[in-house]
């Protein structure tokens, strides 16, 4: 196991906060199959996340983290979610108002 601390990791970032967010953006890369530029060793991703980083094996672009372009495309697909469930909601609505609504007969 790996023995790491954030003193190991900061020379190559500019502050804890930065680490974090860094760090947790490549561990989520390596869970979607990226590959590690250190040895697995039975370890963590968020582990090779941060070893990588200590080692300098990581430029500045890969370590951007961007928070803003996460957040807009989590953002729209949950606005496309909600769009589609009211459309969906407005369809049942409409079928049924046409099965239930009656027709009346008014004698003068």
């Amino acid at each position: 196991m790996a023995r790491l601390t954030v003193e190991d990791c900061l020379p190559q970032v500019e502050n804890r906060f930065d680490l974090v967010l860094k760090a947790a953006k490549r561990a989520r890369d390596l869970e979607r199959g990226a590959t590690a530029q250190v040895a697995w060793e039975n370890d963590k991703p968020t582990v090779v996340a941060l070893r990588e980083i200590a080692a300098g094996l990581l430029n500045a672009k890969a370590l951007d983290y961007t928070a803003q372009s996460e957040d807009t495309t989590a953002e729209a697909k949950a606005e496309d979610d909600v769009d589609a469930f009211i459309a969906e909601e407005m369809q049942s609505v409409s079928e049924v108002a046409e099965i239930a609504e009656p027709e009346i007969e008014v004698e003068v």
